[in-house]
């Protein structure tokens, strides 16, 4: 097993300068969760970026809040957020966004990102928050909303953001664009980015095999049929994706349940997801890559060696080509 030290070189490409905000990262970041705030902050792993779930530092101090300050006296942050709701029909919360803005003004993150996702439906003259990341229709209507929410979001903040690609667990019968096209379109329409989840890409596309009771059967058995088709329909997926709008991307682990592949970050990245990662980045170029794992958590080590991993796949992309 490599060692944390040496897995943390590895994730920084073996060099001690760590990228800032105005430096055009293309390295490897992972989540930084609370049980490892001291191990970072004191060890100082020479990673490219942590990431960071916006909504846990919208206090205006506190002990959260200093920590995130000393991890960016360090490294660049990267902020993800959860809440927004950027595809709701009964808009944004000012209240969010509000602290959104405050934080980005205080930290100068390296990226700010949220979901192609709703989360707020009207009730009245309230609004009510489902806590969760669902998934909007892929019609223009709702492409309309999302890019509305995009741009009242990119004004307020004075930057450009990401929105990521989420794993669904249902879908809508008036779905009538592809999602490639369909982020293709937001991206274009609102100059906003792609965070590229290719675990969530992943997910979705095990999740769909299967039209019957038999082969919804061996479906969620996972087994390798199932995965090897799902692999071949998510590069299928990514071959369509334009990569001038990819701005970071995110790998993690699932679960395979009887029914489901659970997106959970609970677990080490699985090979279908490796060999994605090896596939975008080979067409793409350098980007941003995230190591997400956000239960279950392992020790630093361990998930210095995810990034490790993830840095050896990013080393293989080739060079962008110039001008």
């Amino acid at each position: 097993m490599m060692s944390a030290a040496a897995a943390a070189r590895a994730a920084a490409g073996g060099g001690a300068v760590r990228a800032t905000a105005d430096s055009g990262i293309a390295g490897v970041g992972i989540g930084l969760r609370q049980p490892h705030y001291e191990a970072v902050c004191e060890g100082l792993p020479p990673l490219g970026f942590v990431e960071v779930h916006s909504e846990n530092f919208f206090a205006d101090g506190g002990a959260a809040l200093a920590v995130l300050e000393q991890a960016r006296s360090h490294y660049a942050v990267s902020l993800h957020g959860v809440g927004l709701g950027l595809g709701s029909a009964a808009g944004l919360d000012p209240w969010h966004l509000d602290r959104l803005d405050r934080l980005v003004r205080r930290i100068d993150p390296v990226r700010v990102s949220d979901h192609a996702s709703y989360a707020r439906v009207a009730e009245g003259h309230a609004a009510l928050h489902a806590a969760d990341l669902l998934p909007v229709a892929r019609t223009p209507a709702a492409l309309d909303i999302l890019c509305a929410n995009v741009a009242r979001v990119q004004d307020r903040l004075g930057r450009t953001i990401l929105v990521e690609n989420i794993s669904a667990y249902l879908s809508y019968a008036d779905d009538a664009i592809d999602e490639p096209a369909f982020l293709e379109r937001l991206c274009r329409r609102t100059g906003c980015g792609l965070l590229l989840d290719v675990n969530n890409l992943f997910v979705n596309a095990l999740n769909a095999i299967g039209t019957d009771d038999a082969s919804r059967a061996a479906a969620a058995a996972g087994g390798p049929e199932t995965r090897a088709l799902a692999l071949a329909h998510s590069r299928g997926w990514l071959d369509r994706l334009p990569g001038d709008i990819v701005g970071e991307i995110h790998v993690a682990g699932y679960t395979q349940t009887p029914a489901l592949a659970i997106d959970d970050h609970g677990s080490a990245m699985r090979d279908e997801v490796w060999s994605l990662l090896d596939h975008v980045l080979a067409r793409l170029g350098p980007r941003p890559v995230l190591v997400e794992w956000d239960t279950e958590l392992p020790t630093l080590a361990v998930l210095l060696e995810q990034a490790a991993h993830a840095a050896a796949v990013l080393a293989r992309a080739p060079a962008p080509a110039v001008a």
